[in-house]
C-alpha cells in the first residue's frame, strides 16, 4: 500500500495552512486587550469621556473590558484587580481620588501589566507604577478661571462662593489649588464658602441653596469646578429670586454642550474647557505602550476658555 501521496497531501495542507496564517491579520497580529476602570457617570463631561473611548476602542480593533466604579475607590480597585487576573495587555484607569492605589499598581506592576492614568493624576511614592497619564492641567484650569474673574468682575469687595468636586479627587484639589493661586494677595477677593457638590448637578443645587440661605445677596460670584454642579446651582439661585449670569456671576470649569446652552440663556458668563473627548489619543498610547515605544510621564491635552459672547457661535461646533 502506498502511503506517499497522502503524506504529500497533508504536507501540502500543512503549508496551506501556513501560508494562510502568515498572511490572514487575526493570525499576524494578535488582538489587543484594555482593560478600563471609569470613574463612573457623574455629569456629562464624563458621558462624553466614555463615548469616546468605547468607540475609539472600537475603530481601533482593541478588545475593551470596561467598568463603571459608580465613583467608588474600592470597585476601582476590584475592576483592576479582575484585568490582572484576566491577562489583559494594558491596564487604564481614571482615579477616584489621588491616593490609596500603590498595592493594588504593585500587583499589575509584579503581573507585568502596564497601567496608563487618564484624565486623573493619582499621588505615590513610586511613579514606576504607570507608564504615562494622558489629560488636562487641572491646576492651569483654576488658574484661568480666576484670571477671568480678574479682569470681568470688579468691586472693593467680590465675595465668591466656591462649589469643589469630588473630595480627594485630582480636579478637586487642582482647580481649588490654580484659582487660589492667582487670587492670592488680591485682597478685594474673598471666598466666603467652599464646599463639595461631588460633580453631579443635584449637588450642585443643594449645596448652592444652603450657601443662599446663609450668605444671600452678598454673594457675587460662584466659582465651580465643573458645569453640572453650576448647572444646579444656576437652579438654586433662581428659585432664591435672583438672575444667574448677573446678580451672581458664574463661573465654571468643563464646557460641556449644557454650560454653552447655559450661557446662550445668560445664566452662566463663563466655562474654561476641560477635554472629554480622550479615547483616540489613549488608543495610540495603548499600542506605544504594547509595542515597547518611550513615552513622557504626562500628556497634556489642548484646551481653551469659552465666554457668553462667543458661546452660540462655537455652540455647533461642540461634540460634546
Amino acid at each position: 500500500m502506498n502511503h506517499f501521496p497522502r503524506r504529500h497531501a497533508l504536507a501540502a495542507l500543512a503549508g496551506a495552512a501556513l501560508a494562510l496564517s502568515l498572511t490572514t491579520p487575526a493570525f499576524a497580529q494578535k488582538k489587543l486587550t484594555l482593560g478600563f476602570a471609569q470613574v463612573g457617570a457623574e455629569s456629562e463631561w464624563r458621558t462624553a469621556n466614555t463615548a469616546s473611548i468605547k468607540d475609539a476602542a472600537a475603530k481601533a480593533g482593541i478588545n475593551l473590558k470596561f467598568s463603571d466604579a459608580q465613583q467608588k475607590q474600592e470597585n476601582q480597585i476590584k475592576a483592576i484587580r479582575s484585568y490582572i487576573a484576566q491577562k489583559v495587555d494594558v491596564i487604564a484607569f481614571a482615579p477616584v481620588v489621588t491616593t490609596g492605589w500603590d498595592t493594588v499598581l504593585k500587583e499589575a506592576k509584579a503581573a507585568k501589566i502596564p497601567v496608563v492614568l487618564t484624565d486623573r493624576s493619582i499621588e505615590t511614592s513610586d511613579p514606576s507604577l504607570y507608564v504615562t497619564m494622558i489629560g488636562s492641567d487641572f491646576t492651569e484650569e483654576g488658574r484661568k478661571a480666576a484670571r477671568w474673574m480678574l479682569d470681568n468682575v470688579k468691586g472693593d469687595v467680590v465675595h465668591i462662593v466656591e462649589l469643589q468636586g469630588t473630595v480627594g479627587s485630582a480636579p478637586a484639589i487642582e482647580r481649588k489649588k490654580g484659582f487660589e493661586e492667582v487670587i492670592a494677595g488680591k485682597g478685594s477677593y474673598k471666598i466666603i464658602r467652599s464646599q463639595t457638590g461631588d460633580f453631579t448637578r443635584a449637588k450642585g443645587k443643594e449645596v448652592m441653596e444652603a450657601f443662599l440661605k446663609a450668605e444671600g445677596k452678598k454673594i457675587n460670584v460662584l466659582y465651580a469646578h465643573n458645569d453640572d454642579m453650576a448647572i444646579g446651582a444656576i437652579q438654586a439661585i433662581e428659585e432664591a429670586g435672583m438672575k444667574p449670569g448677573k446678580d451672581v456671576i458664574v463661573i465654571s470649569v468643563d464646557a460641556v454642550k449644557g454650560a454653552f446652552e447655559a450661557m446662550m440663556a445668560g445664566k452662566m458668563n463663563v466655562s474654561v474647557e476641560c477635554n472629554p473627548l480622550l479615547g483616540p489619543q489613549l488608543m495610540d498610547i495603548v499600542k506605544d505602550v504594547v509595542a515597547g515605544k518611550p513615552l513622557p510621564k504626562r500628556i497634556n491635552t489642548k484646551e481653551g476658555i469659552f465666554t457668553a459672547d462667543i458661546a452660540a457661535k462655537e455652540f455647533p461646533n461642540r461634540k460634546y
